[in-house]
């Protein structure tokens, strides 16, 4: 169980590093926005001043400086509009090739948009007249918007690079964890092979010893279900081929079995529709899913009395079953969780029942599987689709 915890603790981490890696790139970015923004406006007002210097200039008026500063500015886009709003030079823009009537036009448009945005200077003409001035409209430079795009850039770079690492890392510990369970099945199938092979011959010299005792007859059957546990476990790890199937044989098959070996409190109940439902299964496999949600009802109930619903239903592409009980439930929490490997609410158990069920209704069958309904009190329904 701490593997389990292990792996959701390094995925945690991640993503915690992840958030901190972006808050820390978003909040330094804003501070070289921030300061880059400050310096382009004091710019833009030193060339503000340079603009009001040139309309003001007379004959004996030394423009070098001036001209230098207005020729400077070569990453700025700027606009400089009149009193009117009307359109007197610009610098660092260009008409885009879909307006080829009135540049002009745009211009002033452009500019206006900027004076309605908060970036814009006024500069008063006092030598010429009082209440004559120029609007000089500027847009952010092209290094300012790179500057602004870039964190939300370097976020997705490292979201992604989480996405990645938790992909990696979920595939190579679920390998690693396919090759634990594999190796451990097939050495569990081979453990039980000579003990079942004793027992088969045990069981068939007490046939003809007591060819009378009811007894028997279900200690072979016992036997036959351990030989049949044990083709299971050898089965682990190779790819089925599933052949249409009886999907009701396998039901009371297991319905069977597990009535047999239940308390008497507890009833077994199976709706199946009126005509036999044939499924592309491998019926060994989905013996043990059935199985293992009735044994989980069964303890779910403990010596309560209680009943259990096996219902089989037709959708136009898919079939589906539902096994309700009417055990103890479970909280919402534990329905998001009941299918992850490790997970269990009993105080013994390895918790891989109900993952083992999962993969093979998904993996092996193409199917879905999950907690239609729990309430606490009252039982739980799992259903299972299939396609046909």
């Amino acid at each position: 169980m701490n593997f389990f915890h292990t792996i959701e603790h390094i995925k945690v981490s991640l993503v915690v590093a992840a958030i901190l890696i972006a808050v820390t790139s978003l909040f330094v970015s804003h501070l070289l926005t921030r300061d880059l923004e400050e310096e382009e406006r004091n710019k833009m007002e030193v060339w503000a001043e340079a603009m009001r210097s040139l309309n003001t200039a007379t004959e004996t008026t030394d423009l070098s400086l001036v001209l230098r500063v207005l020729n400077g500015n070569h990453t700025i886009p700027v606009v400089v509009l009149d009193r009117q709003g009307r359109y007197s030079t610009s610098r660092n823009l260009s008409v885009p090739s879909t307006v080829k009537n009135d540049s002009i036009q745009w211009f002033e448009d452009w500019g206006r948009r900027m004076s309605f945005e908060g970036r814009v200077i006024r500069i008063y003409l006092k030598d010429i007249s009082p209440k004559d001035y120029i609007d000089v409209c500027y847009d952010e430079s092209s290094l300012l918007k790179r500057l602004a795009w870039y964190p939300y850039v370097q976020l997705g770079v490292v979201l992604l690079f989480v996405v990645v690492a938790i992909f990696a890392l979920l595939t190579s510990k679920k390998a690693e964890q396919n090759k634990v369970w594999v190796g451990l099945s097939k050495e569990t199938a081979h453990q039980l092979g000579t003990p079942i092979s004793s027992l088969m011959a045990w069981t068939e010299m007490l046939k003809e010893t007591y060819p009378q005792d009811d007894l028997i007859p279900e200690m072979d059957k016992d036997v036959k279900r351990l030989q049949l546990i044990a083709e299971r476990f050898s089965k682990i790890g190779s790819l089925p081929e599933p052949t249409p199937t009886s999907l009701n044989m396998v039901i009371a098959h297991v319905t069977d079995y597990m009535d047999r070996r239940t308390s008497k409190k507890i009833k077994i109940n199976c709706i199946f529709p009126d005509h036999d439902v044939v499924v592309n299964l491998s019926g060994s496999l989905f013996e043990w899913v059935i199985e293992n949600l009735c044994k989980n009802a069964v303890d779910a109930m403990g010596t309560a009395a209680g009943q259990i619903t096996i219902t089989v239903g037709e959708l136009p592409k898919k079939v589906y079953i539902e096994v309700t009980d009417t055990g103890k439930g479970m909280r919402k929490q534990d329905m998001r969780r009941v299918f992850k490997p490790g997970f269990t609410t009993k105080k013994r158990g390895w918790g891989l029942g109900l993952s083992l069920a999962k993969r093979i209704v998904e993996e092996y069958h193409h199917g879905r599987i999950w907690v239609k309904r729990s309430e606490i009190g009252k039982g739980t329904t799992f259903r299972i689709e299939i396609p046909r």
